[in-house]
């Protein structure tokens, strides 16, 4: 079963799951949250957002307060500005820093409201509030953040090959070029993922996977099956892991390419089936998202989240963006084999969660004293001006160096350095040119440093961030895609090879939990055996966003493919020897399988803890017994979802309003209920702006469902507070 099925089916399940879990449980498992105060206790309903920029949240909140001997709590509204400190990888975010920017009391007299904002100013900005990473992206859906599409990206389709039989793209970073595997007798293609040698000076070419053994006279192929593969080479390889026998039982076919190239294989001949609604077919036996609109006749297949169309597999092939698609995309079911399909569909709820993803940054404090930097180069530092900027980048290192007016800055995972030389010393950067840096195009392998930033910092302590686009994925017309569509030539010289961020042949999936996955068409082991050598040494072979390369990447795993997870190591090996510099790894090795780069095993000793970068606050802890129901709309009214309608305080109780939720018509309630404007006067009734609450309580309840559907391998921990 192909990947986006299967996350389809367990979605839908996970979906299943929850409705019968809200069908017993009144509100969230974590919102709202109390705060102690000195008079009594405050409780604060989940945030909605209004903007977020950088690491800086800025919103308003419904709160309760319930001072000491008294039966009622009063609620209000405050309005807010604080800091986010977010780990995607167990899918929290810590709201701290809180600063109170107004507070709103709709039904209390003059002389109560400046006691109960003093209680609130003195309580809240002492305290941090944990919220799950999918509660805060989909409440972003009403705030006010950047959604420019990025018009700079190359959307030309790459070399589109089918084929009818189980095959794995060999494919080379330009014309195959050769490196001595020293004291050995052979050389191998270092611009290729997988392991592709000779012996020296003959013509006789082989592949592996550790597995099948392959032969061709030309490393451009054909490639043909063998079973008597030279001995010396058969052991200098490490033998395959335990599950290495999953998979193909017959070797797959082999298509070589030294072009941008996507093969589409399929068992047999194409095993078209129908989509639920009549309108579309799909392409069941293959891995690859491949669908017919019966209309028109046109096929499209989704290649690093781009959709192209033709008539035919001959092509001509044209990009289809995804909020151009037929309405029929649309209408996908989210539980059929191909529901995963909708979150490249813009305007679905799939493609929304997706693109509000990419824009909540991944956090980190780092500790000065911790973080180092050394930068090697291949000879003296070469130096490429970047058209259109002051910006000029490092060719012929596996670090990303850029030169801006006789200063040096490198992004080294996540981290932008600073140095007055190219060859260092380099320490953190408590800041960088960001305004000339925001000018690298998306034709510069450099690009994705635009999206690593530093937020602020202390005499020990540096707090950076960065968003997806620096893993190369970024939000286009409604949907992510993967990589910038740029071919960026690779770097050689005495014997070193640097790749830059491929788009295509990498066979590129999505997966909502752990980001882009990658592959090689079909296959179970190619991958991961041919990928993993250098770590450091040259060569280096590492796709885009694999293997924490130069360009920034981090390992987005595991990978979902065929019939288990596939892990793409980073061993550091003997450039003497090649059986150190090939590995095979398993699914095992789950400590690289990290979408959060700061999180990385070899990462982690140079961030500060919570306790240190949040200087020792106190932590909201749930509010037990409560629903989280209550809301405040933009002028700061208290409302409460019931049914299918909004309630307002009336004299220190709960009203139906006589308006229905389903109504998105901005109108005066009907309780008259009195509300204090930011000019201090008090109207004798309130505008209720059930419209934008609507959007508030739909984007609420898409945040608990997706909190509640990841996988419980990948939650945060639940915190003793």
């Amino acid at each position: 079963m192909s990947t986006w099925r299967r996350l389809t089916r367990f979605r839908c399940f996970a979906i299943a799951v929850l409705a019968l879990a809200c069908s017993t449980t009144a509100g969230a498992r974590d919102w709202p949250q109390e705060v102690t105060a000195e008079e009594g206790t405050i409780v604060v309903y989940q945030p909605q957002p209004e903007s977020l920029e950088g690491n800086v949240l800025k919103g308003r909140a419904a709160m309760s307060l319930e001072m000491k001997g008294q039966s009622e709590p009063i609620f209000g509204a405050f309005w807010f500005e604080a800091k986010i400190d977010t780990n995607k990888e167990n899918g929290s975010a810590f709201i701290r820093d809180v600063r109170v920017t107004n507070v709103r009391w709709p039904e209390s007299n003059d002389a109560q409201e400046q006691r109960f904002t003093t209680i609130v100013e003195a309580a809240i900005p002492q305290t941090g509030f944990e919220i799950s990473m999918e509660r805060l992206s989909a409440s972003l859906d009403t705030a006010r953040i950047q959604r420019e599409s990025l018009a700079e990206l190359k959307n030309d389709p790459p070399q589109i090959l089918f084929r009818d039989e189980l095959s794995v793209l060999l494919l080379y970073d330009g014309k195959p070029h050769y490196i001595e595997v020293e004291k050995s007798g052979y050389e191998r293609i270092v611009n290729t993922p997988l392991l592709v040698v000779r012996r020296t000076g003959s013509s006789r070419h082989y592949l592996s996977n550790g597995r099948f053994w392959y032969e061709a006279d030309d490393p451009m192929g054909p490639w043909v099956p063998t079973s008597s593969p030279p001995a010396d080479l058969v052991k200098m390889l490490p033998a395959p892991e335990d599950g290495a026998e999953d998979g193909p039982s017959t070797p797959p076919a082999i298509v070589t390419a030294s072009e941008p190239t996507e093969v589409i294989s399929t068992q047999g001949g194409p095993d078209w089936q129908a989509v639920e609604g009549g309108e579309l077919l799909y392409v069941k036996n293959t891995e690859t998202p491949w669908l017919r609109e019966l209309s028109t006749g046109n096929m499209y297949v989704l290649l690093s989240g781009r959709w192209f169309r033709a008539k035919s597999t001959e092509g001509p092939w044209t990009f289809v963006r995804g909020d151009e698609l037929p309405a029929s995309f649309a209408e996908i079911p989210p539980a059929s084999a191909i529901g995963g399909l909708r979150t490249f569909v813009a305007g679905t709820p799939e493609a929304e969660d997706a693109v509000l993803d990419a824009h909540v940054p991944q956090t980190a404090a780092i500790k000065r004293s911790e973080a180092k930097l050394s930068v090697q180069y291949d000879g003296e530092p070469k130096f490429e001006k970047i058209p259109g900027t002051k910006v000029s980048y490092a060719l012929n290192t596996g670090t990303q160096v850029l030169e801006i007016e006789g200063r040096y800055y490198a992004v080294d995972a996540g981290v932008w350095f600073v140095a007055s030389s190219a060859t260092g010393p380099w320490v953190v950067a408590d800041s960088i040119p960001e305004e000339e840096i925001q000018k690298i195009p998306p034709s510069s392998p450099a690009y994705n440093t635009t999206y690593v930033h530093i937020y602020e910092s202390t005499p020990e302590v540096v707090y950076v961030g960065y968003t997806p686009g620096y893993m190369w994925s970024f939000p286009y017309y409604g949907v992510p895609v993967y990589g910038s569509g740029w071919y960026y030539p690779p770097y050689y010289g005495g014997g070193w090879y640097y790749p830059r961020p491929p788009t295509w042949g990498f066979h590129v999936g999505y997966n909502p939990w752990t980001g882009w996955t990658f592959g090689l068409s079909w296959t179970n082991g190619f991958f991961s055996f041919g990928v993993a050598w250098g770590g450091g040494y040259a060569p280096v072979y590492r796709p885009g966003g694999c293997c924490g390369g130069w360009y920034g990447g981090g390992y987005h795993g595991p990978v979902f493919i065929n019939n288990g997870d596939i892990n793409i190591g980073n061993s550091i090996g003997d450039r003497n020897d090649l059986g150190n510099r090939i590995d095979h790894h398993g699914a095992r090795d789950l400590d690289r399988a990290r979408t959060n780069i700061y999180d990385r095993p070899e990462n982690r000793a140079r961030n500060a803890d919570r306790a240190t970068a949040t200087q020792n606050l106190r932590e909201a802890r749930p509010a037990t017994n409560r629903a989280n129901d209550v809301f405040a709309d933009r002028d700061g009214n208290v409302a409460r979802r019931s049914g299918d309608q909004w309630q307002t305080r009336d004299n220190g109780q709960w009203r139906d309003s006589g308006l229905s939720t389903s109504n998105l018509n901005r109108s005066s309630s009907s309780s008259g209920y009195r509300t204090t404007d930011r000019a201090g006067t008090r109207p004798s009734t309130s505008q209720f702006d059930r419209s934008g609450l609507n959007r508030d309580y739909s984007a609420r309840q898409r945040g608990m469902s997706r909190q509640m559907s990841r996988p419980r391998s990948m939650r945060a921990p639940m915190r003793r507070r």
